[in-house]
């Protein structure tokens, strides 16, 4: 029997706070400065939304200037909240119902003692914010269906790495599978990531491709795009990302891929990759794709070891 665990032994009670009308430059001035991922915005003290890195992002990627909209422009809004003394099983639902990665959290239990009742979630004092990657350790045991509790040991069940290093906030990722050693045929997982003008540049420099196309902005206007884009080869990247967070040591042995369309800097893409066929001698073959906002941008096929991960202890 699992122990129970509340949100105010996994959360971090340290959460920035930032007013609506603060420009978004300076709520990105922050975000980087402080090394952060988010920032909650508050109005007469109670959360009224979040702003991520990625949302600033894309504000910017839209053409918007950033001394000119402020958060309440950028931010995800109504704020969905968690109480403290929730268990963290109450955060996944959230997380999985309205698909986002944080919550901010708010502890009522001044108000519940006085009132002897429970009260409505968002109604006590911000003290702190939860992530997925906060829950990294613990979703593992809560989504598990296990034969002592009438499930089967064979059903899927999401997994978490515990050996991908620099995990980030702003990154999502899901992994289904029976185990949590080995991959067989019907594993699934997906990586979700926003490839960012600080990307772009990044790849460009670290490979060599310094297309115009991607880093160049009066320049990528005058092509059939009409806009910069994304390199075709880190947006492959992203699926790259995913395969690595299905169990084992994942070398690629071969890529078949299809670029079926442009990839603007500041999308959200989403890499989903599922074993298909086990080839033997610890080969398996995979259907890789991509997509923003619903919108396939690669499609393909891949052939993967998955070797044991090293022991370094």
């Amino acid at each position: 029997m699992l122990v129970p665990v509340t949100i105010r032994e996994v959360m971090n009670p340290t959460v920035e706070t930032i007013g609506p009308d603060l420009d978004a430059a300076a709520v990105a001035e922050l975000l980087h400065g402080r090394d952060i991922g988010s920032v909650v915005v508050v109005e007469s003290g109670d959360p009224v939304g979040i702003v991520t890195e990625s949302d600033v992002v894309g504000l910017v990627a839209e053409g918007y200037d950033a001394d000119a909209v402020t958060a309440a422009d950028c931010m995800s809004a109504p704020v969905v909240t968690v109480d403290a003394d929730d268990p963290i099983e109450t955060a996944v639902e959230l997380f999985r119902e309205h698909t986002i990665k944080k919550l901010p959290v708010t502890d009522d239990s001044e108000a519940r003692s006085a009132s002897d009742s429970r009260t409505q979630s968002g109604d006590g004092d911000l003290v702190g914010i939860v992530t997925t990657t906060d829950l990294s350790h613990y979703l593992p045991h809560l989504t598990r269906e296990t034969a002592a509790s009438g499930g089967s040991t064979a059903d899927h069940h999401h997994r978490e790495r515990v050996d991908t290093a620099y995990e980030r906030d702003e990154w999502d990722f899901e992994s289904l599978g029976p185990h949590d050693d080995r991959i067989e045929t019907g594993d699934v997982v997906k990586f979700t990531k926003t490839l960012s003008q600080e990307d772009i540049e990044s790849f460009a420099e670290a490979s060599g491709d310094t297309n115009r196309l991607h880093l160049d902005a009066d320049y990528a206007e005058g092509t059939r795009f009409g806009r910069p884009i994304a390199h075709g080869t880190l947006v492959v990247g992203v699926v790259s990302a995913a395969l690595a967070r299905l169990p084992g040591l994942i070398v690629y042995l071969s890529q078949d891929t299809s670029f079926l369309g442009p990839v603007d800097i500041g999308s959200e893409v989403t890499a989903e990759c599922e074993v298909v066929e086990d080839l033997g001698n610890g080969r398996y073959r995979l259907t890789t794709r991509a997509h923003t906002d619903g919108d396939e941008v690669v499609d393909g096929e891949a052939v993967v070891i998955a070797d044991p991960i090293p022991d370094t202890a």
